[in-house]
């Protein structure tokens, strides 16, 4: 068989455990469609996956769940249209029926499929949508798995509207600048929360509004006079941890707090008493339903939003690419560039 370059993770553990391997070029069958990767992004899940922080680890596999690229075959003759053209995969695997929620059978590309970090991948064609003509290969593989949870979280999860106030924890994560991007395309007031103050300076280039520090001491207090006591209507929240409490003072009264991770673990106590007195809602999300991708792609398309990429790497270069993800120091996405 034809072999191709592939990003392999042999074991868990560290990045020496990543190899550029030979892999076989895979077949597409009934319903599926064979793209050759133009261009794929990193996402922080590949970087848990190499750790050993995941679910469901398998070996070899092939990481990545953004990319984009030309279909070359399809598996059926009804699929033929396909051939030829720009697309934008959508990462979300086998979500079902219920757009509340997703099937048990529900995976994402990268793991424990083989992902996105190679010269080709095979998707169901229902997964493919057509590339937005207005964005290179390099920015359109930035968006899926940020652009996809992003949208849910803000518009279908947290019903985010024009002039609301919106707090994004963590700017600088692939997910935090989308979702920046997004919430200022549809009109809102966006702050964000940091530990670093470049980052912060960064998401004010970019459109918000301001930003804290949260690594700084009382810096709720300094929160609430920055952002104006009681008026965040909506924060976006994926770390979780200890912190989680103070969110719960910042969100105004009848609020809504949207979770979609828990990078800094579980949150060891909650004031319930908080919460049903200011009539909070706190809803989880993760990833999307297929419509949410659809609307996702449209909303970047009608409002021509490009995403903030953080570098662009040689597919050789791998391994600084996420290095560079390891060491924290990145803002928005971070992408590789296929050869030919």
């Amino acid at each position: 068989m034809e072999k191709m370059k592939s990003i392999v993770l042999q074991k868990t553990g560290d990045l020496a455990h990543l190899k550029n391997d030979q892999m076989d070029i895979p077949i597409p069958k009934s319903g599926e469609a064979l793209i050759r990767i133009r261009a794929s992004a990193l996402n922080h899940r590949d970087l848990w996956i190499v750790r050993g922080l995941y679910a469901k680890i398998k070996f070899p596999v092939i990481l990545g769940s953004d990319g984009d690229g030309i279909v070359e075959k399809v598996g059926s003759e009804a699929d033929k249209s396909w051939i030829r053209r720009s697309v934008l995969i959508n990462p979300t695997l086998n979500w079902g029926d219920n757009p509340s929620a997703q099937s048990p059978d529900f995976g994402i590309l990268g793991m424990p499929e083989n992902g996105t970090l190679a010269d080709y991948i095979v998707v169901p064609v229902s997964n493919l949508t057509e590339k937005p003509e207005y964005l290179s290969f390099e920015e359109a593989a930035a968006i899926p798995l940020g652009g996809i949870t992003g949208y849910r979280a803000l518009f279908r999860q947290g019903g985010l509207k024009k002039g609301e106030q919106l707090l994004l924890t963590g700017i600088g994560g692939g997910v935090a600048s989308l979702m920046l991007k997004m919430a200022l395309a549809a009109k809102a007031k966006v702050f964000v929360t940091s530990g670093d103050d470049e980052k912060i300076e960064k998401a004010k280039k970019h459109g918000a509004t301001d930003g804290i520090n949260y690594r700084k001491e009382n810096w709720i207090k300094e929160a609430m006079e920055t952002f104006g006591q009681n008026s965040i209507d909506l924060i976006v929240d994926s770390a979780g941890g200890p912190g989680f409490k103070d969110l719960i003072e910042l969100v105004r009264p009848g609020g809504r707090i949207v979770v979609f991770g828990a990078t800094a673990g579980n949150v060891p106590e909650l004031n319930l008493r908080r919460v049903f007195w200011k009539q909070i809602r706190i809803q989880g999300t993760t990833m999307g339903h297929p419509d949410d991708f659809k609307n996702m792609i449209g909303f970047f398309d009608s409002n021509k939003i490009e995403p903030i990429i953080d570098h662009i790497y040689p597919f050789a270069e791998f391994r600084t690419a996420f290095q560079k993800m390891a060491d924290g120091k990145q803002f928005g996405k971070i992408v590789l560039r296929n050869e030919g």
